[in-house]
């Protein structure tokens, strides 16, 4: 279980995130939505500790995250893996490069340098990609990929972490919506096949009600809304989006299944692939 106990982050005399308190079991899939600037990127990025926190306290099974130094906080940032809207995946080199880099957190800094990988990890990184619909791309350098391929990359890479939490910082705002369900799909399918909490910030209303179990809304850096995709109403989307509201419900996934909920998903990447 995360918590989120009155969490601040300030930059300079500017509050991004003020004081949420929330609590996100574990196996959830949320999606926080808000307006640009309302604090979504801010607060997933104090998750994984890519911005320390001001004040206010991050707990996952009791331990305050916030707290964390060294090795320990290594150790989180594997725990707790993100994906970015820009992919941030090396172009020059090939896919199944770009995945094992999820798992330098597991050597020492020659291995890593030399890209020292172990057979049983490569299989790993091909059995990732396989789930995605990747494999075949194994070989190719990664910058010849479609944007929605490179996030299905990008995920693959971030599931050969084998984390316990998953955060996607708005991972379809630069995918046309074919791509961008596919890669929903895909977020989906790793919640309910693996069990693990999965937080996406979303500018979309109708890809946050199709595939979360729970929305938060913020506006100011505060929590206006936290309920399930059914009680996030038109009327309770418009306070949270004022004037963007109309195009918050305009730029929609034009197809929207429910991904993980209404199909069989791929068989998920087991911890036990790497030895």
């Amino acid at each position: 279980m995360l918590e989120f106990k009155a969490l601040t982050k300030r930059f300079n005399s500017n509050v991004a995130v003020d004081a949420v308190t929330l609590t996100i079991p574990q196996g959830q899939m949320v999606g926080v939505i808000g307006r640009s600037g309302a604090g979504k990127s801010t607060l997933l990025r104090m998750i994984n500790r890519l911005n320390d926190p001001s004040g206010g306290a991050l707990l996952y099974k009791g331990v305050d995250v916030a707290k964390l130094e060294g090795a320990a906080l290594r150790k989180w940032r594997s725990d707790c893996a993100m994906v970015f809207q820009q992919f941030n995946l090396v172009g020059r080199l090939n896919v199944i490069t770009n995945v094992m880099t999820g798992r330098l957190h597991e050597h020492g800094l020659v291995s890593s340098m030399l890209q020292m990988f172990s057979a049983r990890e490569r299989a790993f990184a091909i059995r990732a990609l396989d789930r995605l619909g990747m494999a075949h791309t194994a070989l190719q350098q990664t910058d010849t990929l479609a944007g929605g391929q490179m996030q299905r990359v990008a995920i693959a890479r971030a599931l050969v972490q084998e984390p316990e939490i998953l955060l996607a910082d708005e991972p379809i705002a630069s995918l046309d919506p074919l791509n961008a369900k596919v890669v929903m799909d895909a977020l989906r399918a790793i919640n309910v096949e693996d069990g693990l909490t999965v937080i996406c910030n979303l500018h979309t209303l109708d890809t946050a009600r199709a595939y979360c179990d729970r929305i938060i809304g913020m506006q100011g850096g505060r929590v206006v809304f936290d309920g399930a995709a059914y009680e996030l109403t038109d009327e309770a989307a418009r306070e949270i989006y004022g004037a963007e509201a109309g195009e918050a419900f305009q730029e929609g996934l034009t197809s929207t299944s429910l991904g993980g909920h209404s199909r069989p998903a791929p068989a998920p990447v087991r911890a036990a692939a790497v030895g």
